[in-house]
């Protein structure tokens, strides 16, 4: 039957090609493969548009007119040229993810735009079709564009009405409910607007690696209208004339939105690494005394508890901010740590036990001396590196920084960006960038409804380095007790999960500057058992129950166990969970991790089992401001 639906949708695209090259009103419809999700392409006069409509819903329509520097390639004479069609149709494994298998799954059209302005100036517009969501992009024909550079992107995104929206201004920065009519600044993407209680959609950007970075704004000229913001202008010959995606994905609720964040990935380039077998995701704890008793203490601490990397941060080469800073030193910076740190030392000894090393390096190490450090690093067996204080935004940086990952590579160096970078699915390219900041985590004391509001916008666009705490006092204070730790060290993704943050070790000497109390030992309790069977990737990801700020309830699946993480904000609420996920004819046990009213103030956690099926249905009342955490496991 779906052969047929195809077949039927392909000749309706044959018959519109000759309709498109003649007048106005010419139209194309192109749907997604179920059929659920279409794509109008519309010419009126001297406008080109995409109407995007789920059953019998509009979405949004978007129009395309993009400015190129003293010539308006999309403006009032123009054709359309023939319209190429074809479809895809496949699964792939990715090296690691938030699943095992992603299913690849379209129809695209590729709509030539030729100016008859004299110059004869040719943009491709491919637009893909998938149940999920649609995505477009440019192609610039090379020898029209060789010397063009281009100055700003007006694509613009129309609404039928002012809808809510979840806005950041910056990747780390407060997000807010608003209206799109009521937006003031640029914003960041993934831009997440609700249409209503049953239907949510993402605008934002994949595949960007070579041109500059793209934001959203209020249209100032029009109500209910949003337009690409460039941060800079794009010299089209280093994007090698190809433009970023632009995506809308779409969902009943903000968790299926998150569903189908692997979208992105889908929009981005195969794995060019032949060798991954020195990839390895895995849980970090940092190392904040700068000292080889408090590295060496640290990999006793990973060997016992189940965890795969030490990271040095900042401070082990110098002060990171002074222009005579030596990244390819062992130099502590006195305001940080007395020392002494026999780097050396502690990364012999995380080999002989397993355990890799992680080094920091910022910006102003990096711009100076990044091929040297690399090589270095990796002659003393360092694992990867996290970059600091990166540039990003312009066309310049975005392509310089993409290429310190791909010159990490080459070194067997993985990746985690700090700070102001927010992914758009390189890591499927380079699967050594393993993770990235650009989040409000646990470092700005995010309360819980911050943390929803962030599973379900940032976390559409990828991994995100939330730099988990437990013990620091910000835990109890702000961020909903140690349960809702363990519940989004599920819930927000990253193949390296940064745990401990500002916590250290027995054995480890007094902690002197830098980030963080310098009184937290990491003594014995129950709840490092959560965290010593916590896994980083997974099979499997189901959202079970979603809501931009209040709550959310998560599933992940690694092998035959399941993992689910739920956080409620603002108000007390009854979690009633049944267990449709699970095999049938099986038994599980859970382990439940909760806190009560009196343990989330004194900061302690209850643990109890239960055995389930997937008939079985879980109640429990949860506090206001409180998490959840559940590991369940075959009998």
């Amino acid at each position: 039957m779906r052969k047929s639906i195809f077949y039927v949708l392909q000749l309706v695209i044959i018959m519109n090609m000759f309709s498109c090259n003649t007048n106005k009103g010419d139209v194309v419809f192109v749907e997604g493969p179920s059929g659920n999700l279409s794509l109008k392409v519309e010419k009126e006069g001297p406008d080109l548009s995409l109407l995007i409509s789920k059953k019998e819903e509009i979405m949004v329509k978007i129009e395309l007119d993009t400015i190129i520097k003293d010539t308006t390639v999309f403006g009032k004479d123009y054709n359309i040229g023939k319209i190429e069609f074809s479809s895809e149709n496949n699964d792939w494994k990715p090296v690691y993810g938030e699943r095992k298998e992603i299913k690849d799954s379209y129809n695209q059209i590729i709509i030539p735009i030729i100016s008859e302005q004299g110059t004869g100036k040719e943009i491709k517009v491919i637009c893909r079709v998938y149940d999920e969501g649609i995505a477009f992009r440019y192609l610039f024909n090379a020898k029209n564009f060789e010397n063009i550079n281009l100055s700003k992107e007006t694509t613009s995104f129309s609404f039928d009405n002012d809808y809510s929206a979840w806005v950041t201004s910056n990747v780390q920065g407060l997000y807010t409910k608003t209206n799109i009519n009521n937006i003031s600044n640029t914003v960041e993407r993934p831009l997440v607007i609700k249409k209503s209680d049953s239907s949510y959609l993402a605008i934002g950007e994949a595949g960007l690696v070579e041109y500059a970075r793209a934001k959203l704004k209020k249209d100032p000229q029009r109500t209910n209208t949003l337009l690409i913001d460039l941060e800079g202008e794009v010299n089209l010959k280093k994007a090698g004339y190809v433009s970023p995606w632009r995506y809308v994905i779409v969902g009943n609720s903000p968790g299926q939105l998150l569903e189908n964040n692997y979208l992105l990935e889908n929009l981005n380039k195969p794995n060019k690494l032949e060798d991954i077998s020195w990839i390895r995701p895995g849980k970090v704890i940092r190392e904040v005394t700068l000292t080889t008793k408090g590295g060496l203490a640290c990999v006793d601490f990973a060997v016992k508890h189940n965890l795969q990397y030490v990271e040095f941060d900042a401070g082990w080469y110098g002060h990171e901010y002074e222009d005579s800073e030596d990244a390819t030193t062992i130099t502590v910076d006195p305001k940080r740590s007395p020392g002494p740190l026999d780097l050396h030392k502690v990364i012999a000894y995380g080999k002989e036990r397993g355990i890799g090393i992680l080094l920091y390096i910022n910006q102003r190490a990096m711009s100076k001396q990044l091929d040297e450090a690399l090589s270095l690093y990796e002659s003393w067996g360092i694992a990867g590196v996290k970059y600091g204080f990166v540039n990003v935004g312009s066309q310049e940086s975005t392509i310089w920084l993409h290429e310190a990952v791909r010159k990490a590579a080459k070194h067997h160096l993985m990746v985690d960006i700090h700070d102001e970078y927010r992914p758009t699915g390189f890591s499927r390219t380079y699967p050594n960038l393993i993770t990235q900041e650009g989040i409000r985590g646990d470092e700005e004391s995010p309360s819980v409804s911050q943390s929803i509001t962030t599973l379900f916008t940032r976390m559409l666009a990828g991994a995100g380095d939330n730099t988990n705490c437990y013990l620091a006092s910000r835990v109890s204070e702000k961020m909903g007790g140690k349960t809702a730790q363990m519940a989004k060290s599920i819930m927000l993704y990253s193949p390296w999960q940064f745990l401990y943050w500002y916590d250290r070790p027995p054995n480890s000497p007094h902690k002197v500057g830098g980030a963080g109390d310098n009184d937290i030992i990491l003594k014995e309790e129950n709840g490092f058992e959560f965290f010593d069977h916590l896994p980083v990737v997974w099979d499997e990801t189901k959202v079970l129950e979603s809501h931009m700020e209040n709550y959310a309830t998560v599933v992940r699946k690694k092998g035959e166990t399941w993992f689910l993480g739920s956080l409620a904000a603002n108000q007390e609420r009854s979690l009633n969970l049944n267990f449709d996920f699970l095999d049938n004819n099986s038994k599980y046990v859970a382990t439940i991790y909760s806190q009560g009213t009196k343990e989330l103030n004194s900061n302690t956690v209850s643990i109890e089992k239960l055995e389930i099926d997937k008939k079985f249905i879980f109640n429990k009342k949860l506090k206001k401001d409180s998490g959840l955490a559940m590991i369940i496991r075959k009998k």
